[in-house]
């Protein structure tokens, strides 16, 4: 028999027969009202569960996780304001069901079932996904978060104090609201929790202002793997600026009353809290999981017997609020109306095709303020001295400067974090002076943790700010590619467009570099970034380009709504000469306010028939190969792609129109890199012969073999020189 039938029916019995769990007696400030609600709240997410089990056993149904045993959290929502926003754990359902009826138009039966069936016409993910989350709620969606969910939650709590000293054109939390992010006990030791909380720590002991308020789901076990008894109270009670609240999670009124004081906390202090709450799990893990195969029967029926309603129900007619029969009157209710429900939503349409599914990947287009601009006042007292220089040829990474400064003039929800970025100027001195013309809260000095600077950036955006965070190194993002992957770019995903973060993520990266950093410091691999569905890859090999596909990659991000990676190559931001000691031919002057590179737009040099299709730092190289070519009798064109991802098929088509042969050349590897795309690309859409050229599949070295692994203007010669004179 179904471990959720024995609860249901054990639930029956003993309310009927008046035995109760032993318990405190009910206090504190819950009036018997809002009691009620909570309770009818437990009731609905009881027997949602039920049923979706009932759906997923009968294949109408699909991967539960369910929230049986912790339905104190209804409390806790009714202990926030319904426009808080809160990041959930996968076992919230109570929350949900308790905000659901603090919100006028939410039917919350119905739309939690349509999304455990995966039904076309679930409100919040269109029938991607069994999520909790809604709109309406203020209530991003979150799927089986592991952690991933903290970062940004630290950072939407952040920008609420920024928003307020820095309205975003596209504000969403007001001023006095809080955010709410709960998570289990074992997901509390994920690297991800831990690396949010000490941000959080670390903030709050700076005295710098942060409403948020982390909820612990303590229910003894992750899967299989018990906590240690008190381990959570050990670890985090005692943090330096952060408030630690405990309640027993299976007392409404208890749990109420903490989690009431804790907000309040938050609220008038605008510091973070921990409220730890002490739950039970019941029925396992998941749908498929049979906890008697690694727990003894007596620790699963001793959490059976302290199930939360039952404690709900002693408490409720102790206080006089209800009668048993009214507690069993609410039960049975929300259990009809449940199995009436899902009659009705097993009929509905579910996704059936690839166009179906992928319809939300990309995020809907928004309405923005014009803009005219930076105005020339601005712009003179932001650049000072180095407005007179625009004229003149610079490199790569003073233009990426003038171009960060004036997109900042233009748009003051624009938010730049990262380490050294800030004072410091960033290692390569990108972001110098930015702070000095923005101040802090614009250029933000962060934490040496990719995941917080990340977090940061996914929660700025959730609260309608741009951010433009920075990675210093290509190979520091792989600490913290989850936060891209499974967080920004699903968002959309997973909310049918309705929740987004947009972002311009700035990465140092690739090879070449002399003498410095061996493969941590020189990363040429882009291939996470890459089959990352939905996030767009940039990559300028000069200074020109920079600013002008730095400025189409904030429109992406403000107009559409776009996450966007802007992979700068380090070994290209000093670059001056291209073919002998200063001739200056790699150095570029500043683009005109209103020039930019569009999306999947590539750049064509020359017009010869062997074409070099190529990106970044193979970019400059060709260059120096083609003049050597020349020499030789052999004409060359080069394609630079610009755009990595999504691979811009139609401009490369369009630009070796008229080619005989086509040599790709890829500083990334050979296995993973962007010269396999093109090449099965041209193999499906081009008759012309093709070979390719690409890194070892090799870290780099420090030294003098820095760039031994990976293409250069020899090789691209020799490659160049075999291809053309082959039959």
């Amino acid at each position: 028999m179904d471990r959720a039938d024995i609860v249901h029916e054990a639930f029956l019995a003993r309310v009927s027969a008046g035995e109760f769990p032993s318990g405190d007696a009910p206090y504190g400030p819950l009036s018997g009202f809002e009691a009620v609600a909570i309770f009818r709240a437990q009731c609905l997410s009881r027997n949602l569960d039920r049923r979706s089990r009932k759906m997923q056993s009968a294949g109408q149904g699909f991967y539960t996780i369910g929230s049986s045993g912790h339905e104190g959290m209804a409390a806790v929502a009714s202990a926030l304001r319904r426009d808080d926003m809160a990041f959930l754990h996968y076992r919230d359902g109570a929350f949900q069901t308790r905000r659901s009826a603090m919100v006028p138009g939410t039917t919350p039966a119905w739309d939690m079932l349509l999304s455990f069936s995966t039904a076309k016409s679930d409100p919040l993910s269109g029938g991607r996904h069994k999520v909790l989350g809604s709109k309406a709620m203020n209530i991003p969606p979150q799927t089986s978060t592991i952690a991933s969910h903290l970062p940004k939650a630290v950072g939407a709590a952040y920008s609420i104090s920024l928003a307020k000293r820095h309205p975003p054109e596209h504000k969403v939390l007001k001023d006095d609201s809080i955010v709410m992010c709960s998570f289990g006990d074992a997901s509390a030791n994920h690297s991800t929790a831990q690396g949010a909380i000490n941000t959080a720590c670390w903030t709050s002991y700076q005295s710098v202002p942060l409403p948020l308020l982390f909820v612990c789901e303590d229910n003894d076990i992750g899967i299989s793997t018990r906590t240690p008894q008190g381990w959570i109270g050990a670890s985090f009670a005692n943090k330096p600026g952060l408030k630690y609240f405990k309640a027993n999670g299976l007392d409404l009124f208890d749990t109420f009353c903490v989690a009431q004081a804790a907000a309040e906390y938050v609220r008038k202090r605008k510091k973070p809290a921990f409220l730890h709450l002490s739950l039970v799990r019941l029925y396992g893990h998941a749908g498929a999981d049979l906890q008697q195969t690694y727990l003894a029967k007596s620790i699963f029926e001793e959490w059976e017997q302290n199930d939360p309603l039952l404690h709900s129900a002693r408490l409720l007619t102790e206080s006089g609020v209800l009668t048993a029969d009214e507690v069993l009157s609410i039960y049975i209710e929300t259990e009809e109306q449940c199995a009436r429900v899902a009659e009705e939503v097993i009929q509905q349409q579910r996704l059936s095709t690839s166009q179906e599914v992928m319809a939300s990947i990309v995020p809907p287009k928004r309405e923005c303020k014009l803009t005219n601009g930076p105005s020339e006042e601005a712009r003179e007292t932001a650049f000072g001295s180095d407005i007179q220089q625009m004229e003149k040829p610079q490199n790569m990474s003073r233009l990426i400067n003038w171009a960060l400064t004036d997109l900042m003039l233009e748009y003051p929800e624009i938010i730049m974090m990262g380490e050294d970025v800030g004072r410091k100027g960033g290692v390569y001195g990108v972001t110098q002076k930015l702070c000095d013309r923005f101040g802090q809260d614009r250029v933000i000095d962060t934490l040496l943790d990719e995941q917080s600077i990340l977090g940061l950036a996914i929660g700025l955006a959730h609260n309608g700010f741009i951010p433009l965070p920075e990675i210093q190194f290509l190979a520091y993002f792989h600490n913290a590619e989850d936060q891209i992957r499974g967080e920004a770019a699903t968002l959309s995903f997973f909310s049918n467009g309705q929740f987004t973060n947009p972002m311009v993520l700035r990465i140092a990266g690739l090879g070449y570099q002399k003498g410095f950093g061996g493969h941590f410091h020189n990363d040429n691999s882009l291939a996470v970034l890459r089959d990352i569905p939905g996030v767009i890859v940039a990559c300028p090999s000069h200074g020109a380009d920079a600013v002008k596909m730095l400025r189409e990659c904030l429109r992406l991000a403000r107009e559409e709504q776009r996450v966007v990676v802007f992979v700068e190559p380090i070994a290209l931001y000093p670059m001056r000469d291209l073919h002998d000691e200063k001739d200056g031919g790699w150095m570029h002057t500043y683009p005109a306010m209103d020039e930019s590179v569009s999306l999947g737009e590539v750049g064509v040099t020359g017009n010869g028939p062997l074409a070099i299709i190529t990106y970044g730092n193979g970019h400059y190289l060709s260059q120096q190969a083609a003049k050597v070519l020349k020499q030789q009798g052999i004409e060359i064109r080069i394609v630079d792609i610009r755009w990595i991802a999504p691979l811009p098929a139609e401009g490369i088509l369009s630009a070796i129109d008229g080619a005989q042969k086509v040599l790709v050349v890829d500083e990334c590897r050979g296995t993973g890199g962007q010269a396999e795309a093109l090449f099965a690309m041209l193999t499906e859409r081009s008759d012309l012969p093709v070979s390719r050229l690409a890194a070892e599949d090799s870290f780099i070295a420090t030294g003098p073999a820095y760039a031994a692994t990976m293409p250069s203007r020899e090789s691209i010669i020799a490659a160049a020189t075999k291809l053309w004179n082959t039959l």
